[in-house]
């Protein structure tokens, strides 16, 4: 095998450990494992939801809040911990009944392609999403965006380090926000 084959396949194949990550994630999401959820994050993760602006056309780029702005969500990893559990604990007022969801990931890129990924490297990701959820027998929930995530490898497995998720509405229709990306 030539480098330039080589390349390709390690790039292929640390391509396919990133599609693996998210898809086990999702589905822990979905049959609402959270503590082995949690087990896929760093200690260090940066969990954020900016909220979306509607801007007129010149100023495209800023149709979302910024780093140190207002935001849906900003927690790290023991906020998301507490709201895990806080859910589990079966007196959650807006998860009682719980609600049932389904990610749904596609379209997992990274931007500048990586071949390798080192001990404690990083590297850049994005991937689109759609989120359903139904509660009870008339609610129901479509949220569909991207995530920019970094994941980073600590002790040789991929683990997510960052994730900025960015909804396509500006106007939240579901009735909180329960559920994790």
């Amino acid at each position: 095998m030539n480098d330039a084959d080589k390349s390709r396949a390690d790039y292929l194949s640390l391509m396919r450990q990133v599609e693996d990550l998210f898809y086990l994630e999702a589905d822990l999401l979905d049959e609402r494992r959270y503590e082995s959820w949690l087990e896929l994050l760093t200690d260090d993760i940066r969990y954020w939801m900016p909220m979306r602006k509607n801007v007129a056309f010149d100023d495209e780029r800023g149709d979302i809040t910024g780093d140190h702005d207002i935001a849906w969500i900003d927690d790290d990893k023991v906020n998301l911990a507490k709201r895990a559990r806080q859910i589990l604990t079966g007196i959650h007022w807006a998860e009682e009944p719980l609600s049932r969801a389904s990610h749904v990931i596609t379209n997992i890129r990274m931007p500048q392609p990586v071949a390798v990924l080192p001990e404690g490297g990083e590297l850049a990701t994005t991937c689109r999403f759609i989120l359903y959820r139904n509660r009870v027998e008339t609610e129901t929930d479509l949220m569909v965006g991207r995530r920019h995530d970094t994941i980073r490898r600590v002790d040789g497995r991929l683990m997510i380090a960052r994730r900025k998720i960015i909804l396509d509405q500006t106007v939240l229709m579901a009735k909180n926000l329960t559920i994790f990306f």
